[in-house]
């Protein structure tokens, strides 16, 4: 029986309270997970009208496209033969991207989840700087993640043919890639940017430390590029030489540095902060089945923001993950097993599934280069755009990648009773991936019988390769046939994270072990309201019920085993409920941190991209424990990894035990008593109301000391060149021997410019807000709670609340990624989990992101 579609003229628009109430129903009363999916994946026009009511709408719509494809190739796979692996999300989920667009005829935009760019020859001239800028923005309009290298950009002082004389160096164009990440978003979504530089680059110790400097290169993850020399000389404490160009044979500049300093900074800022990662790459390369081709356009140059995917420039990726779970037969009883047999064939059909969505993204990229055909700029703006196209079309076409991954491994081996991270559940888990490794290439060798091989496979090429040398040895018939018959993807697998994913697929997520099987919400709550239970007072006098929240398959394995998820626990009945469990010892923060490395490198060999994994560590952690982690992932075969230690971002859930909320003493800053004449200050722009405002921000250890703010305004000379950032605020004494805060910023030929009286030049009333404002910072107060406060003020003219806006605006670029914020509600899903992120509040449920 066909699935019945309708058409876009038939199709009948959905009010939300429609769709969710039909969704919270489908999801078995799963709020969060259908406001979700109505936020991201429920089919909508650009004025928000809903066209389907619950994800079995959106499935079939997945269906019948991927159909539509199958239909032009031999042995096609039917609608309802797709439709019943992917709805539901039990088995096959397309991730992201390819499932908002497969199928929108009301989205310009490309089904690719992510991105990697760069110039020809490495081009480190400010034209090729600024056209990779421009790229960057034109792929985050279109919902792609984006990554990029910088070890082409000569290190800071080498001399350049130019007025600047010498070149600034590699930090100045991390913030200028940041700040226009930071300025693109997409129906909530903020883009996403990885910037990556090889340690052999003079200029890698810069770019490990910019991102700890408060406000800077807030807008991308960072990561370093470290070859096995390096190791070598940090495992021997011996010293390595940096080059530029790197790893030239006759280079223009080199210096010698100890490899363990370097290393003891990389892991003190990644405890710290959980930044810089670290991206293996003789590993990456090594392993690298495209980089057989590397002469052919195909050198992995970085990748993409959570790092699972290298690629070379102009190369995509689109994702589908695969619910392991569903494989688990009498799951969480003694009877359970895994089948394998069914597996298999999923596997086989996912990945032709996922050669049919790169025929599906090759006709979104046709419609995005006519949009920009018949868009009004003329050629010569439209053209990088246009090229940019043009150049992912040619390498999707090409070497048709695919990004084959998994989800629910945490639940799948609980279901089995085995636990994770232990020596079984590890030999488990890689049986199950050698295995999707295996069916997944040799659905891809027989999809190349049918479909022909992807256009420049050559055998000879790839002879050598350890991955497909590690195939031959495992599986020697398939070997044969790919020899015979090619192979239709030049690249197959990887372990993405699968954050939305998994709340609509109700399990962990990706790779990783269950975060919490049981924890604590808090709901905002009036109460004055009857059936109200209040159980928590904030320090600003808000009410808050609390509840707690089961994760959706420890519930199961509850149910299973006879016990009442309604029942009302107490916390020791809790704690001795998860003793029980499957999934006891079992969290991210219970697992062994070097048995999940051993994990990570042992999938690893059998995943042809990368894997997103993150070890999670309590904050008491050492620094010598962090390296000795990193050494370890080296050694075993990793090619990237993130440590993750509790506190080093603020997280946004609460743990079952109750935990003082006091901040510990050294939590404030410690500003001097007594204001410098002379400080650092930011320059921060915005709007308000369509009017251009402007904040000089002072600085002292790059964190908020004091505000001047308001509009700008051309006759009181505010108005400034809007490349100037920052500057100086001096203090200084008028002629009647008053106090008078001047800025000072140098122009492009190094004279200085000054504006006297910055505390003159807006309206008074501003001024004395600032002043109380400026105190609060003087004093230490965290900048989330200044941020909570001046949201608080109660003021009377729509001018002063307009100011107020701007204050908060201006802010909250300082305060801390990860930062809870509390208080406040999320727009889209209604959850309090709302952190800060790059100036932004962002909700870790549901992902949506507001400024402002």
């Amino acid at each position: 029986m066909p699935v019945e579609t309708q058409s876009l003229e038939q199709q009948r628009a959905y009010t939300q309270d429609e769709a969710f109430e039909a969704s919270v129903k489908y999801f078995k009363g799963d709020d969060l997970a259908a406001r979700v999916w109505i936020n991201k994946y429920a089919l909508k026009d650009s004025n928000g009208n809903l066209y389907e009511l619950t994800p079995d709408d959106m499935h079939k719509r997945i269906a019948k496209e991927i159909a539509r494809i199958e239909q032009t190739y031999p042995n096609p796979l039917s609608e309802e033969d797709i439709f019943s692996l992917i709805k539901d999300f039990k088995y096959i989920v397309p991730q992201g991207s390819p499932m908002a667009g497969i199928g929108n005829p009301y989205q310009t935009a490309s089904l690719s989840n992510c991105f990697v760019i760069g110039n020809p020859g490495d081009s480190d001239s400010y034209g090729g700087i600024m056209k990779i800028d421009q790229e960057q923005v034109q792929l985050m309009k279109r919902r792609g993640g984006v990554g990029h290298d910088l070890s082409h950009i000569r290190p800071k002082g080498s001399p350049v043919k130019n007025s600047a004389l010498t070149s600034t160096g590699i930090v100045p164009f991390m913030e200028r890639y940041s700040n226009s990440t930071r300025e693109v978003a997409q129906d909530g979504r903020r883009g996403a940017l990885m910037l990556s530089v090889s340690i052999n680059h003079p200029d890698s110790e810069d770019f490990i430390d910019a991102k700890l400097e408060q406000g800077k290169v807030t807008g991308a993850n960072v990561s370093v590029r470290i070859d096995d020399a390096f190791m070598e000389a940090v495992k021997n404490d011996t010293e390595y030489t940096q080059k530029y160009p790197i790893f030239s044979e006759n280079p223009k500049y080199s210096k010698t540095i100890k490899a363990n300093d370097v290393w003891k900074k990389i892991v003190h800022n990644a405890w710290k902060s959980a930044e810089p990662g670290i991206l293996f790459w003789d590993t990456i390369i090594n392993e690298s089945v495209p980089d057989c081709y590397a002469d052919l356009g195909y050198k992995t140059v970085s990748t993409n923001p959570c790092g699972e995917i290298p690629l070379c420039p102009y190369d995509s990726c689109r994702l589908l993950a695969i619910n392991l779970f569903s494989y688990v037969e009498n799951p969480f009883t003694k009877h359970a097993k895994f089948n394998f047999n069914l597996f298999k064939k999923h596997v086989a059909v996912a990945q032709r599934i996922m050669d049919d969505i790169i025929d599906l993204e090759l006709e979104k990229i046709d419609v995005v280069l006519e949009k920009i055909k018949n868009d009004p700029e003329t050629d010569e703006v439209k053209a990088t755009e246009y090229n940019l196209w043009l150049n992912i079309k040619k390498k999707a076409e090409e070497g048709r990648r695919t990004g084959i991954g998994i989800t629910a491994e945490g639940d799948m081996l609980a279901a089995l009773g085995i636990q994770y991270g232990s020596e079984a559940g590890n030999a488990f888990s890689l049986e199950v991936h050698k295995t999707l490794c295996i069916e997944a290439y040799r659905a891809s060798v027989y999809t190349a019988k049918d479909r022909g091989a992807f256009a420049i496979f050559d055998s000879e090429r790839e002879k050598n390769n350890p991955f497909i040398q590690r195939i031959k040895n495992e599986d020697e018939k398939l070997y044969f046939d790919m020899l015979e018959y090619g192979r239709r993807n030049i690249a197959l697998l990887t372990i993405a994270p699968t954050g939305t994913t998994s709340l609509m697929t109700q399990t962990s997520s990706g790779i990783e072990p269950v975060f919490m099987p049981v924890y604590k919400r808090r709901r905002k709550v009036n109460p004055n309201d009857k059936n109200i239970r209040v159980d928590f007072v904030d320090e600003v006098g808000d009410s808050w019920e609390e509840y707690v929240v089961f994760h959706h398959r420890f519930k199961q394995w509850m149910e299973v085993n006879g016990i009442d998820s309604n029942k009302k626990f107490t916390q020791e009945e809790l704690d001795d409920l998860i003793k029980q469990s499957p999934y006891y010892k079992a969290t991210s923060n219970d697992v062994d941190w070097l048995s999940k490395v051993s994990m990570q490198g042992a999938i690893q060999k059998w995943v042809d991209h990368s894997i997103s994994v993150t070890i999670n560590l309590p904050s008491d952690v050492t620094e010598d424990l962090v390296g000795e982690l990193y050494l370890k992932a080296w050694e075993v075969g990793c090619k990237g990894v993130t440590v993750y230690r509790d506190g080093s971002r603020s997280g946004v859930l609460i743990a079952n035990d109750e935990k003082s909320e006091t901040p510990a003493p050294d939590a404030l800053t410690a500003f001097p008593t007594k204001r410098p004449e002379i400080l650092e200050a930011d320059v921060v722009r915005f709007q308000n109301n369509k009017e251009k405002w402007i904040a000089f921000i002072g600085l002292i250890d790059e964190k908020p000391y004091e505000i001047f703010t308001g509009l700008v305004d051309d006759e009181d000379g505010i108005l400034i060149p809007r490349w100037v950032t920052r500057g100086l605020i001096i203090k200084s004494k008028n002629e009647e021997g008053n106090t008078r805060y001047d800025f000072q910023y140098k122009n492009k030929r190094g004279y200085k410019t000054t504006i006297e009286g910055l505390s003159h030049k807006f309206n008074p009333e501003y001024w004395n807000y600032a002043k109380l404002i400026s105190s609060t910072l003087r004093h230490g107060m965290p900048i989330d709670k200044i941020v909570d406060l001046i949201n608080s003020l109660q003021l009377d003219s729509a001018s002063i609340n307009t100011w107020k806006n701007g204050v908060v605006r201006a802010l909250k670029h300082y305060v801390e990624d990860g930062t809870a914020a509390k208080g406040h509600v999320c727009d889209s899903c209604n959850s309090e989990n709302l952190i800060y992120q790059e100036g932004c509040l962002t909700c870790t449920d549901c992902g949506s992101s507001k400024c402002g």
